[in-house]
């Protein structure tokens, strides 16, 4: 092995779930820590209804306070048109990360709105991600399975990924959203995937208990994915979800995999570190 990984840190998604009010400034302390790591990617925070994620209502003014590189891109989430106007805003924010599901339930219970109504959400967003040169990227909830009892195939998440390719998507997260996914089933689909929808950058969005995180993470290596979603010590979880919820991917694992398989990195472990530390005053 010897192709790198290429990784999305989460503190937006470990957080957001945290009931107690975390002081703006500790965010963003906490943020630089993790900038100063060389992420690929950093999903900081979110433009959505303080109503529904009150944690992140300060996101603006954390990224005020963010000592910026040229080396990690900033992600923010978004749920609608109105969100993504205020994150186009923001020079500094290259990518909108925009929660679609295959489950019309969950949609429903994530962004209050139908599959259909998401998805015609969806087209003026990417209109405005192109007007204002941001990136899309797309995470394709319950994309492992359903809790509901609604019908899950593999070629419904194909449907949809062709769908999004034909909105010009590149970054698409195929999410795990309640940490149901298997060796098997991370592997047929991110083959299957690479092979019909050749135009997508396909993200590993895994959600794992601590004893299968490293299968998970080296089925979606062996199945071509070079690029994925984690957290620090595996925090994080969608609070629409479920109650009883499996965390992250651990950035800890990711790092460990990298080292037993000699994947070589530019990351800087000491800041890694440090920012490992930090996170104690966080969660």
């Amino acid at each position: 092995m010897n192709e790198t990984i290429n990784i999305c840190e989460c503190p937006r998604d470990a957080i957001q779930g945290i009931k107690e009010f975390i002081p703006t400034e500790i965010k963003a302390k906490y943020l630089n820590h993790l900038i100063r790591v060389g992420y690929d990617k950093l999903d900081f925070g979110s433009f959505v209804s303080p109503k529904a994620i009150p944690q992140l209502k300060d996101t603006a003014d954390v990224l005020d306070k963010l000592e910026l590189n040229q080396h990690t891109n900033l992600l923010a989430i978004i749920a609608n048109e109105r969100g993504a106007k205020d994150a186009c805003e923001f020079e500094e924010i290259n990518f909108l990360g925009f929660p679609f599901s295959v489950s019309e339930i969950f949609q429903q219970r994530n962004t209050n709105a139908s599959l259909e109504k998401a998805f015609y959400r969806l087209q003026n967003i990417a209109d405005l991600a192109h007007k204002h040169s941001k990136n899309l990227q797309v995470y394709l909830s319950m994309g492992f399975g359903n809790p509901y009892g609604e019908k899950w195939h593999p070629e419904i998440v194909l449907n949809w990924s062709e769908r999004l390719s034909n909105l010009n998507v590149k970054h698409v997260a195929l999410s795990d959203t309640i940490g149901c996914s298997t060796k098997e089933s991370i592997t047929f689909l991110f083959q299957s995937l690479k092979k019909e929808i050749s135009d997508i950058t396909y993200i590993a969005h895994l959600h794992s208990t601590p004893d299968t995180s490293m299968s998970k993470i080296q089925a979606s290596y062996d199945a071509g994915c070079r690029h994925f979603d984690s957290a620090i010590k595996g925090f994080g979880g969608c609070p629409m979800a479920k109650d009883d919820l499996t965390g992250n991917i651990a950035t800890e694992k990711l790092f460990e995999f990298m080292s037993l398989n000699g994947i070589k990195h530019n990351y800087n472990i000491e800041a890694f570190k440090q920012s490992l530390h930090f996170s104690s005053q966080v969660f």
